[in-house]
């Protein structure tokens, strides 16, 4: 795993920035897409942007690549997981609310 989705040997910056922060705004972006029942390819959309942030954070202040196709892919990846988690969750529980005599026994 040493140098496919991190730099270097800075493990502890991929998960701050990548999985925490860049996960964390993804899956508040996937939530906020499915509370206003937005469809779902609208987080792959924001994802993509969402990766060039989370990217140019690690050139900024850490002092990464800021153009390299394979670290923005992994970064993406993350906040694509983290936003289809978020965005599912939501959904469900809105589903369920809305729409809950479908799931009446019968």
């Amino acid at each position: 795993m040493h140098g496919i989705f991190y730099e270097g040997e800075s493990f502890g910056v991929f998960l701050l920035v990548t999985v925490f922060l860049g996960g964390g705004a993804g899956a508040l972006a996937g939530r906020a897409i499915a509370l206003t029942w937005r469809p779902a390819p609208m987080v792959l959309a924001y994802m993509i942007v969402l990766g060039w942030a989370v990217r140019f954070i690690h050139f900024s202040l850490f002092g990464g690549t800021l153009l390299s196709l394979q670290y923005y892919a992994a970064d993406t990846a993350v906040a694509i997981a983290c936003a289809s988690a978020g965005f599912l969750y939501t959904r469900r529980r809105q589903m369920a609310r809305q729409y809950g005599f479908l799931n009446l026994p019968s």
